[in-house]
């Protein structure tokens, strides 16, 4: 159960890809559609794929009872959160709730519902392993999956193995789009409209990797192999463009440092280990950074390769977001001890490794809208909507392919290195 726990409360959004219905463009006679979204990642994209998987290995998961879902659906969906994610606020104007502090949030919340009201409008993206109809897209992420292969961390495992991670890596989530992709289009000229009308999103992928090998590595070995995490993230893109898709949103790692259960998990006695602004852990955050830096001159030299213009690759910044939420809480509406969680165990900032969300014993709080952090490295509906609205104006000034709108005829990687300098497996996702 413990490891069970541990891998549902780790996140690594696997390859979003996102293709939703989109905007008309300030030219008159130029517009440029987005018809669908697909998705792969790990449980900051999940709908509803994982509580499949586990069933496969006849695995419990926790996000298929009470709590999860009450804030929005009313009832489980399969989601890490208590409501929506990310990815289901791409197409839909949601405004802010009035208890944010309107000087910080009202240009987002034009942009988000400006954005949407220029053509998104599109319908929850299915999970793939639901087997619906996917015309209008489908979602191949997987809470707890990772980017390296499955085999990469069952190398280290105790006598008698280890269940986690499943295999739902980003390789494996790749093989069910190409699986599906015949049931889409049938010839490659139909493939090149479909997917060029469609919005991949790839990633957030690699906290789940760092945060499974930091129960057996030092940081310092976890982070030799960050350069492999980032070069297989951006082998899918390159292959998912070479499927034809010509706008790929690639999000950067959280600051794993600021999650409670990475807070409790490798607590530090020596004071100098936490950052005085954020009380997050320094070591565990430049981890994350490195990653982010390393995953922006990737697609910037992806990028570079495909200079035609007929090419879009947005890096979407999930770090510095998350640091404005903790180092400035009041003005999202958060409360002041920002890094507790809302539904947890008894325990330092509501943690409990033993006791999840959901188990009896554990807590909810009254209201999750005024929360960060949902159940352990995830985080609350009212986070995900500030986050998709800064990645919606970075897929805007992107200015994709056939719009006349935004900065340029080719993709950029948007937002910044520098928002990531603030910098045992615990809760992999």
């Amino acid at each position: 159960m413990a490891k069970l726990l541990l891998v549902v409360c780790a996140a690594s959004l696997v390859v979003l890809v996102v293709v939703f219905a989109a905007a008309a463009a300030a030219t008159p006679g130029r517009r440029h559609r987005y018809d669908s979204i697909f998705s792969l990642g790990d449980s900051y994209a999940d709908t509803g794929n994982g509580p499949v998987v586990f069933g496969w290995h006849a695995i419990a998961n926790p996000v298929m009872r009470p709590p999860y879902g009450s804030t929005f659906f009313g009832h489980p969906t399969g989601r890490n959160c208590d409501g929506r994610l990310p990815i289901d606020f791409l197409g839909a104007c949601v405004p802010f709730p009035p208890a944010v502090d309107r000087v910080a949030a009202d240009d987002q919340s034009i942009a988000l519902c400006s954005f949407a009201a220029e053509g998104l409008g599109l319908p929850l993206i299915p999970p793939f392993l639901a087997r619906r109809s996917f015309r209008r897209g489908a979602n191949f992420a997987v809470g707890g999956a990772t980017a390296l292969d499955t085999a990469f961390f069952h190398r280290w495992d105790p006598p008698g193995g280890s269940t986690f991670p499943l295999n739902t890596s980003l390789a494996v989530q790749l093989q069910w789009f190409e699986s599906l992709k015949p049931s889409l289009c049938t010839t490659t000229q139909d493939c090149r409209e479909l997917f060029g009308r469609s919005l991949f999103f790839v990633g957030a992928f690699g906290a789940n990797d760092y945060l499974l090998s930091l129960g057996a590595k030092s940081i310092h070995q976890v982070r030799s192999f960050v350069p492999d995490v980032v070069r297989t993230i951006s082998m899918a893109v390159e292959r998912l463009i070479q499927h034809g898709a010509t706008t790929v949103v690639v999000p950067g790692v959280i600051p794993l440092g600021c999650a409670p259960p990475v807070l409790v998990t490798f607590a530090d006695p020596d004071p100098a280990a936490y950052d005085t602004r954020t009380g997050c852990l320094k070591a565990i955050n430049d981890l994350t950074a490195h990653h982010n830096a390393l995953l922006q001159q990737a697609l910037h030299e992806l990028q570079a390769k495909h200079s035609a213009g007929d090419v879009a690759i947005v890096y979407a910044d999930f770090f510095g977001p998350v640091v404005e939420m903790v180092t400035s809480p009041a003005k999202f509406g958060f409360e002041g001890d920002v890094l507790t969680l809302c539904c947890g165990g008894p325990g330092r900032f509501n943690y409990n490794k033993t006791v999840f969300c959901g188990d009896p014993g554990a807590t909810r709080c009254r209201d999750p809208s005024a929360r960060l952090f949902w159940d352990g490295v995830h985080l609350t509906e009212a986070a995900y909507r500030y986050i998709a609205a800064g990645w919606l104006s970075s897929i805007k000034s992107s200015s994709p392919p056939g719009t006349a709108s935004g900065g340029g005829a080719n993709g950029t990687t948007a937002t910044t290195a520098a928002k990531d300098k603030e910098g045992r497996s615990c809760c992999a996702n």
